[in-house]
C-alpha cells in the first residue's frame, strides 16, 4: 500500500521518519522541521491504519511492505520509533538507508518483558487529563496531536501485532545498521 506522506525541507539529504503505534506523522512536528533546518529533505509516513494511510490486514512484514512501497531507497537516515522501529528493521535491507536509528522499538513483541499490543486499543478512549498525566512536560499542542492521532488511528493495528503474531523480531546485530537506542525520546512522542 502507498502511504500517506508529509514532507519538511527541501534538502540534498533524505532523512525518513517512522512513528509508533497509536501516532502518525504529526508526532514528529519537532523532529521534521529541526532535521529539515540541517539541510535534508524529511519524509514522515502515516503507517497503515493510521493518520491518513489507508485500512486493510495489519501485521508487521504488511508494514515493512509498506514502507518498502512508499519511501525511496538509499535515504541518508531513517528512524524509526517503536511500531517505526519494528517495521524499519523488517524494511531495512530493501530500503538500504545510509543510517537507520530505532528508538524504542517494538521488536520483542511477545517477550517476557513485552506488553501484549492488544492492550493499547484502550488508549483510544484517553482524555486529555490522561494524557496529560503521563507526559508531564508536554505542551498543550503535543496533547491535542495526541488525541487527534487516537482518533485517527485503527485499533486493528494493535491486534494484528497480539496473540500469536506477537513474536520477536529482534535482528541479529549483523543485521542492525547502527544498533539499538533503547531510551524513550522526549516530546512529542506520542503512540509507543
Amino acid at each position: 500500500m502507498k502511504l500517506h506522506t508529509h514532507e519538511w525541507g527541501t534538502g540534498d539529504r533524505v532523512a525518513l521518519l517512522v512513528h509508533g503505534i497509536m501516532s502518525d506523522h504529526r508526532t514528529w512536528r519537532r523532529v521534521g522541521p529541526a532535521i529539515a533546518e540541517r539541510g535534508y529533505r524529511v519524509i514522515g509516513v502515516d503507517l497503515r491504519g493510521h493518520g491518513e494511510s489507508g485500512r486493510g490486514a495489519y501485521g508487521a512484514e504488511i508494514f515493512a511492505d509498506d514502507l518498502v512501497e512508499t519511501l525511496p531507497v538509499g535515504a541518508d537516515l531513517a528512524i524509526g520509533h517503536s511500531l517505526g522501529g519494528m517495521a524499519l528493521a523488517l524494511a531495512v535491507e530493501r530500503l538500504a538507508p545510509q543510517r537507520a536509528v530505532y528508538s524504542d522499538p517494538a521488536w520483542t513483541l511477545g517477550a517476557e518483558q513485552s506488553v501484549d499490543p492488544a492492550v493499547f486499543v484502550e488508549f483510544q478512549r484517553a482524555t486529555r487529563g490522561i494524557i496529560a498525566n503521563f507526559n508531564p512536560r508536554w505542551e498543550a499542542a503535543d496533547v491535542d496531536i495526541e488525541l487527534a492521532t487516537l482518533a485517527a488511528w485503527d485499533t486493528d493495528t494493535a491486534l494484528g501485532l497480539s496473540g500469536a503474531n506477537a513474536v520477536d523480531r529482534t535482528p541479529a546485530a549483523k543485521d542492525r545498521p547502527t544498533g539499538r537506542r533503547s531510551t524513550r525520546p522526549g516530546p512529542p512522542s506520542a503512540g509507543t
